[in-house]
This record gives C-alpha cells, structure tokens and sequence, in this order.
C-alpha cells in the first residue's frame, strides 16, 4: 500500500479516480461491478515489481469515478473514450489491459474500435462479449425473468433496485461477493421466483473474515459504495442494449490483439453467459490467442480468491508480451 499512488484527472468529460504503482510499459486494469480498483490490490504490487507501470481505475460510476445519471453516458463511445483519454492523460499511446466482466467489455470495444492502442489483453472470467445476435441482451434476461429471479431485470427500471442497494451496502456487497464466489453456486439464487428482490434472492453468508476476504476489506467497499450510491454501476447494465446495437458491425469478427485468457471452473458467467463451450469457443473469437489457464476452487472473485495463481499467470503473460 505504501507504494499507492492516488490520483485524479478530468477525463472524457468526467472526474476519474485511478492508483498507480510502478514504472515501466503500462498496464491497465479495469474491474467489473461491483468492484474497486481495490479488486486488483493482490496483482498491483506484483506486476509493478515486474517491471511494469500498473494503473488501475475506478471505472465510470464506481468508486471515487463520476457517476453520470443518464445510463446512455456508459455506451461504447462513453466507455471506449474513458480508456482512450486515460491513456491521452498518461501520455502514453498503447497499453496492455486486462479486466473482468464490465471492465472487460470495455476493453474488447476499444480493441475493435482503436485496436493500435491495444498492445494486448489479458481476460479473466469472460472471454467475449455475452452477446446474442438474434436477441438483445435485456430482451433475453426480460424473457428469463418471467421464470424466475435474473438480476439483469432486477437492474432494469430506475429507481427500485438503486434505492434497495443504497439502503443496505453492507449486506448486498456481502451477500453478492459469497455469492459470486467458488463457496457457492451463483446460479442458486435463479430458484427463486420473478419479484424477489435481490437482496432476498441472495444466499446468508458465514461471518467474516473469509480465507479470501477480510473485514477491512469488505469495509472499504461499503464505504465507497455508501458515499457513491449503486446507479452508475447499474447504468453498465441498462445501456447493455445500446452497446449491443453500437457493436452490430464487430459481431462474428475475430478480435486481432494477442489474447490470454483466465477462468475459474466455478465461475458463472462460464457457465451462464457465454454458450455450451466458452473456452473452445476463443479459438473462432480470437486471431492471436496465446494461452488459456484455468483455476480450480474459485469463482468470479478470482482475483481475490485465487491472487498469487493470478498474479503469477499475469506476470507470465506480461514476460511473452514483453
């Protein structure tokens, strides 16, 4: 921690919050919802030790990041235009990026649409975007909804769920990352019937501290949740359809960025998002794939339930690129 930068810069139209550690070619890490920068706090000293300039923002409406309220403000130009002015800001002209989940999907839009300031990806959980040509994606978790719990639904109307989330951080982001985790299997809360809210969809949790997650650490995203409140977060879900249009011309092309991949065997996403064969399926989605790792015992949480294999694994595929 004391190696932490913090920093903080107007960027494509918005305040931005992002840590820094190390000198080197650059490094960025975008995170997913309901995460930090704090996400990838394991990987940040390791790879600056590597030798890299490791940079890892809050992304748009999380964090200590402007929240825009207007969900149009978290389509592809908005959240392709965060990367690209970051790395305007950082008077760099590429970087390697590597995400999970919403953080990610940003990172595939900016390989597609800017793919010269992309000098690589390293993907954890999601190797592509969980997109369905013929159905768009609020269309399909509507249609799901209709048999039962889907939390993409739940997101959709402004309003209910950002008023739940907001009035109970502590037990949605306690509830939500044991949840996401390889202790249970996320797609349990699906049993539950349409209108439940999400807080009674998810499962009760042990007491923390967890062998993963510590009290302080749950703590410091409450805090920031407190202070920042959940829209932007669920914005990234309710412009889910604009970015599906936006990308209409990329569907069914090969992303051409040299491409690594790590999954968990009990992540959900593998199993709910993205077809019968997710991990076959990179070799169609990907002209330069260099390697693919899998992690037993772990879930969506990967970085924070499995830290040293990933660290390890990035710095690895840091060295290739390198």
């Amino acid at each position: 921690m004391a190696e932490w930068q913090h920093r903080y810069a107007a960027i494509n139209g918005i305040g931005m919050h992002y840590v820094e550690q190390g000198e080197g070619p650059l490094l960025i890490l975008c995170h997913g919802f309901p995460h930090l920068w704090l996400s990838w706090r394991h990987q940040i000293p390791r790879l600056a030790a590597a030798g890299w300039r490791v940079v890892a923002p809050d992304m748009r409406g999380m964090g200590q990041t402007e929240a825009p309220a207007n969900h149009h403000a978290y389509d592809v130009p908005h959240t392709v235009g965060d990367l690209t002015g970051l790395l305007d800001h950082l008077g760099e002209q590429e970087a390697v990026f590597a995400g999970l989940d919403f953080g990610l999907f940003a990172i595939y839009d900016l390989a597609f649409s800017d793919p010269q300031r992309v000098r690589g990806i390293i993907a954890l959980e999601n190797p592509a975007w969980p997109d369905r040509p013929d159905i768009s994606p609020l269309e399909e978790a509507a249609k799901w909804a209709k048999d039962h719990f889907v939390h993409i639904d739940y997101f959709r109307p402004v309003g209910p769920a950002d008023a739940a989330l907001d009035a109970a951080p502590r037990e949605f982001l306690r509830k939500v990352f044991y949840a996401l985790s390889g202790d249970y299997h996320y797609l349990d809360v699906w049993k539950h019937p349409p209108g439940t809210t999400y807080l009674d969809a998810l499962p009760e949790t042990p007491p923390l501290p967890w062998s993963w997650l510590q009290e302080w650490e749950l703590e410091w995203y409450v805090s920031e949740y407190s202070r920042s409140g959940f829209t932007g977060g669920l914005n990234w879900y309710r412009a889910m359809d604009l970015r599906w249009h936006q990308r209409a011309s990329w569907r069914g092309k090969p992303n051409t960025r040299p491409f690594y991949f790590i999954g968990s065997e009990n992540d959900v996403d593998l199993e709910a998002w993205h077809g019968d064969d997710p991990i076959g399926a990179i070799q169609e989605q990907y002209s330069d794939v260099r390697r693919i790792e899998m992690l037993p015992k772990a879930g969506h949480m990967i970085q924070l339930e499995r830290p040293d294999d990933v660290g390890r694994l990035m710095v690895e595929f840091l060295a290739e690129l390198r």
